[in-house]
């Protein structure tokens, strides 16, 4: 079917020097981060005679990172009641109950025996998977996203079994995997994608995306590669029977053989795990035997970004690519998958050939642009892409209008928090026009808002600064440069060192 994992790790951004070249001791690879916050979590000894849960997860990580090709016969015994316990603390304490109708708090008020009663079930085999509920939620580009609401017990046990398996995958996943993992996250993705662009002679991107990759995961295929390394049969069952539990859309129940249920816990990992053998190790196989130039790759989820420096590698890889993914049921989506001339040379070439400006490509809610610094060199610039922004701020007018009535002190505070989120994320170097944008267009909502409680309002505009001032957090730029970060989290190794 396909090799197992890679020895050797890879960089967070996968990078190669061109075949047949001379490789220094100083050369530019990173190793693959570590599973650190898995690490460092505080034991939860409950008392004396039960085990420690990171105790006995870190036995496993240790035998996962030196063991490649091992397989876990016995996992279950780790899904203890007090990882349930913490599995169920990790919770979100307002979502939305399942099918079952139970609430968080509900299942609170008799935790220790539900836990009880729960942990004894799966041990037994006895533990039924519900069926997942279907709710709906609106995407920037108009159409609607699926999403699913599991019940409260089965997201207690599928967190509790992540927790476990990720003890075992965060060995063997590779470095340019980001999406859904411990200690990883967007920025740094869009990290380690700005230092790969600069640091390997990037010419050519390939903007990839898989058509609707969470309802086309082949189940048949995810089992065989999770029994690659798992041998415990209970695990495996659990796992079946969350796919097999169906959906349950507007009182119709379907089942099918393709998919796992977006909103379940377990669905990031799965999909993590399906891509892996799909496509991880496939490329940074092809990334060292094939490519004749430097290449990077970066993925989160099933967006995929992969930068060439031959033009030649970049066409070669998208064709194999799309043969690759269609041997295991999937598809790039062909209006969002594009090949683009882009980088630090990218704008001389073009205006030689009479083309214009370099395009540029959407990643993570970012536009990313080939653009020039104030002293006229090439600079990687990002800025937030306009329909994410514009669907945010209906979003906020109309919880404004929701909130019309309330005081002053309590619209700021809810606003605040909301401007504040968005800024966190948003506020990255060469994009403070958008976020001042962004929060000029947030006060003049609230000022309108405002003005509509009465006729009669004065509300000036001095009036409505002093009021933002107070309450709305001042755009700025909160995150470093990618460079900066990147060489903090993900520092050289060198043989020297």
């Amino acid at each position: 079917m396909m090799n197992g994992p890679e020895k050797s790790d890879l960089a967070i951004v996968a990078m190669k020097p061109a075949n047949n070249a001379v490789q220094t001791a100083a050369e530019w690879v990173e190793p693959r981060a570590g599973t650190k916050g898995n690490a460092d979590q505080p034991n939860t000894r409950r008392t004396q005679r039960r085990c420690s849960v990171s105790q006995g997860l870190e036995r496993v990580r240790k035998i996962a990172r030196l063991r490649k090709k091992e397989k876990f016969t016995a996992l279950l015994h780790h899904v203890s009641v007090d990882l349930l316990r913490e599995a169920f603390s990790a919770l979100k304490h307002r979502a939305a109950p399942g099918v079952d109708g139970v609430t968080w708090q509900d299942y609170e008020a008799g935790l220790e025996s539900n836990l009880q009663e729960l942990h004894r079930k799966v041990r037994r085999g006895s533990y039924r998977a519900q069926p997942v509920k279907r709710r709906y939620i609106p995407k920037a580009d108009g159409k609607l996203r699926p999403l699913g609401i599991t019940a409260l017990e089965d997201k207690i046990v599928q967190r509790a079994l992540v927790a476990v398996l990720n003890a075992i995958y965060e060995e063997d996943f590779v470095g340019f995997s980001y999406g859904f993992r411990p200690g990883r996250g967007q920025h740094d993705a869009m990290d380690a994608l700005a230092v790969g662009i600069d640091s390997a002679r990037v010419n050519w991107v390939l903007d990839a995306d898989i058509r609707s990759f969470f309802d086309k995961i082949d189940q048949t295929w995810l089992i065989k590669f999770l029994e690659y390394r798992i041998g415990d049969i209970r695990v495996i069952r659990l796992v079946r029977k969350w796919l097999k539990a169906g959906v349950l859309d507007e009182g119709e129940m379907s089942i099918s053989d393709t998919g796992t249920p977006q909103g379940a816990v377990i669905s990031p990992l799965l999909a993590n795990v399906f891509l892996h053998y799909v496509f991880d190790l496939w490329a940074a196989q092809w990334r060292r035997r094939e490519a004749k130039g430097r290449m990077i790759v970066v993925r989160y989820a099933d967006d995929i970004v992969a930068g060439f420096e031959l033009e030649a590698d970049a066409r070669r890889f998208w064709d194999e690519m799309h043969e690759r993914l269609a041997k295991f049921g999937l598809e790039l989506h062909q209006g969002k998958t594009r090949m683009l001339e882009f980088g630090r040379l990218a704008a001389a070439r073009r205006q030689r050939r009479g083309q214009g400006k370099p395009e540029t490509f959407t990643f993570l809610g970012f536009i990313f642009i080939s653009g020039k610094s104030r002293r006229g060199g090439y600079q990687l610039q990002r800025k937030s892409r306009g329909d994410r922004m514009r669907t945010k701020l209906q979003e906020i007018k109309a919880e404004l209008r929701r909130r019309m009535h309330q005081g002053i002190p309590e619209q700021g505070k809810w606003l605040g928090a909301v401007v504040k989120g968005y800024m966190n994320y948003h506020a990255v170097p060469t994009n403070s026009r958008s976020i001042v944008a962004f929060g000029y267009h947030v006060k003049n909502l609230w000022r309108r808002t405002l003005r509509r409680r009465s006729q009669k309002d004065g509300l000036t505009f001095d009036r409505m600064d002093k009021i933002a001032a107070a309450y709305l957090p001042s755009p700025r730029i909160l995150h470093p440069w990618p460079s900066t970060r990147f060489s903090v989290r993900h520092p050289r190794w060198e043989p020297s060192a």
